[in-house]
């Protein structure tokens, strides 16, 4: 709150100058169109101050460009109408004199105003032409066929993300947007025990990877204040970067694969990895729980999979050699069921 006290004081005080100067400036303003513009003045600049925190650099150099390009059209307008005739202005010197500064002036500021907005809006445009004067992100700026992964959060809190780039299966650039990271974050700050510490699993692994020499990581600011969530912010900059997604989240996923963008899942990568197990192959497994149903115990493969053993519920604990019955395959993994032999 007090900092947004003393810009509102700061914007004040620069428009009482902006003010000051209009009064001397010769244009013959009434006072109450002075305070007026002085006013809008102190707003603008407000807001402008506002926006300057969710401004990169590239967005800021655009910026300059338009407003200097938006200045010098308005200078030349100023300079063709200063070399006007005077008999434009009217048949005496008296007229001429009483009506050629005004006008000049009420056209100068007029065409200052229209034509830097016009040159911050061709700027805004034409910013991926302008790379030699404003240098795109470093997220945007990967060579040609280069490939660029974009990560979400689930990924980042799931703990296997070091362990996969480790391997070297991911190829190119991971971009880790801004905005996941705050999301990251606010799990990490959670009043909830479990999303705390998942939220700090996500930083860890996010430090090891950024750590590890050879993979490259780049931090995004690009933002879509349009889009609700972050999913679908997600997928706008995927679709502007022409990059992969990688997510766990099923929902994030499917929307990606609709709108035709490559999705990788960690999870189709262990499901693709696990072993052929065939109807009537034996393994032994330890019942560690009871199953939903009637009579049924439940044990874990070492990867995970689930093993849900008919008549095993009085056998927790214990080791039990068992044949395979069937096989189900769902999209969060692969769930197995078995007879005690």
């Amino acid at each position: 709150m007090k900092r947004y006290l003393i810009r509102g004081a700061a914007a004040v005080v620069l428009a009482a100058i902006g003010s000051l100067i209009l009064s001397v400036s010769g244009l013959e303003l009434k006072t109450g169109i002075i305070i007026i513009i002085g006013v809008l003045l102190a707003g603008a600049i407000f807001a402008l101050q506002l926006g300057a925190e969710k401004f990169s650099i590239k967005a800021f150099s655009v910026l300059m460009i338009g407003l200097v390009i938006g200045v010098l059209m308005s200078f030349l307008i100023r300079a063709i109408l200063s070399g006007l005739p005077d008999t434009t202005f009217g048949d005496t010197p008296e007229q001429v004199q009483k009506v050629a500064p005004k006008f000049i002036n009420w056209a100068w500021g007029i065409s200052l105003i229209l034509f830097t907005y016009l040159g911050v809006v061709v700027a805004n445009r034409g910013t991926s032409q302008l790379s030699m004067f404003a240098p795109p992100d470093e997220s945007r700026s990967g060579a040609k066929g280069r490939s660029q992964v974009i990560v979400d959060t689930s990924v980042i809190i799931d703990g296997r993300l070091a362990d996969v780039c480790a391997t070297g299966f991911i190829e190119g650039q991971l971009i880790i947007p801004r905005f996941v990271l705050k999301e990251l974050q606010t799990i990490a700050d959670s009043s909830d025990h479990l999303k705390r510490a998942r939220g700090r699993r996500g930083l860890d692994m996010l430090n090891r990877i950024q750590n590890d020499p050879n993979i490259e990581v780049s931090i995004s600011e690009a933002d879509f204040p349009e889009a609700r969530d972050v999913d679908s912010k997600l997928v706008k900059l995927a679709q502007e970067l022409d990059a992969k997604v990688f997510t766990n989240d099923y929902n994030l996923n499917k929307v990606a694969q609709f709108q035709q963008l490559q999705v990788l899942n960690i999870n189709d990568l262990a499901n693709a990895l696990k072993p052929v197990i065939l109807p009537g192959e034996v393994m032994t497994v330890r019942i560690v729980r009871e199953g939903k149903e009637f009579g049924q115990g439940v044990a874990y493969l070492d990867d995970g999979t689930m093993v849900v053993v008919n008549n095993g519920r009085d056998k927790i604990g214990q080791k039990l050699v068992v044949s395979v019955t069937s096989v189900l395959q769902k999209p969060a993994g692969r769930m197995i069921f078995a007879e005690v032999k």
